[in-house]
């Protein structure tokens, strides 16, 4: 019995989907129009949508990577920022989630003042503290019209352990640094932990899962 348990586990919790092959679940919050959709079709297409409508629920699109030899999977989830689009999906949305990305508007403060609010809804679906989370600016190209200052965003990123990327997912000169955003999660998510099943003990009739960390990275991000 224990060891059916422990094979349903290392399936949820690794992800595995063939040899070698892992999916890394990334959802994108934010508010309504900071450009979430365009980042996830900049990252896992290389381009630029001609035409975006409002996602409708939940959407998702995924990139394999290859990370020190390995084959990963990034599946980058999408949401609606408007509540009456997304109320019904949000359960869903938030469920096994291994990383998160919080996008604003650079250009609209108001997006900016909105992020505690997507931060409490992320903390209130019980999305642990041990999930790496990162802050994006999107729209940086549109330097004429920018309101939230690198200065103003990078405090508020300490604040809230994130690490800070400033894009634009429309500016092609900017795709490496979309990328970066999403490889340098699959990196970090990749020496955390793994859950092995040589780590399987049994201590006071119980099963103990351990963990082991990787201790040397190669990780080119």
């Amino acid at each position: 019995m224990a060891e059916i348990f422990l094979a349903q586990l290392l399936v949820w919790k690794c992800r595995l989907v063939g040899p070698q092959t892992r999916i890394f679940k990334i959802i994108v919050i934010g508010d309504s129009n900071v450009g979430k959709t365009c980042l996830t079709f900049r990252f896992t297409g290389g381009s630029f949508p001609d035409q975006t409508e409002a996602t409708i629920g939940v959407d998702f699109r995924e990139k394999a990577v290859e990370i020190e030899g390995e084959t990963i999977k990034v599946q980058v989830w999408d949401t609606a920022g408007q509540e009456r689009f997304r109320k019904s999906m949000v359960e869903h949305y938030y469920r096994n989630v291994h990383a998160v990305v919080f996008v604003y508007d650079v250009t609209k403060m108001t997006s900016f003042r909105n992020l505690q609010t997507w931060i409490e809804e992320c903390n209130g679906h019980r999305v642990s503290a041990s999930v790496p989370r990162v802050l994006v600016g999107n729209k940086c190209d549109l330097v004429d019209q920018i309101q939230v200052s690198v200065l103003n965003a990078r405090s508020f990123a300490d604040a809230h352990n994130m690490l800070l990327f400033e894009t634009s997912a429309k500016d092609p000169r900017e795709s490496q640094n979309v990328d970066s955003i999403f490889m340098s999660l699959a990196c970090h998510l990749k020496a955390q932990k793994s859950l092995l099943y040589r780590d399987v003990e049994r201590e006071d009739g119980r099963v103990r899962l351990t963990q082991e960390t990787e201790t040397k990275s190669n990780c080119p991000c």
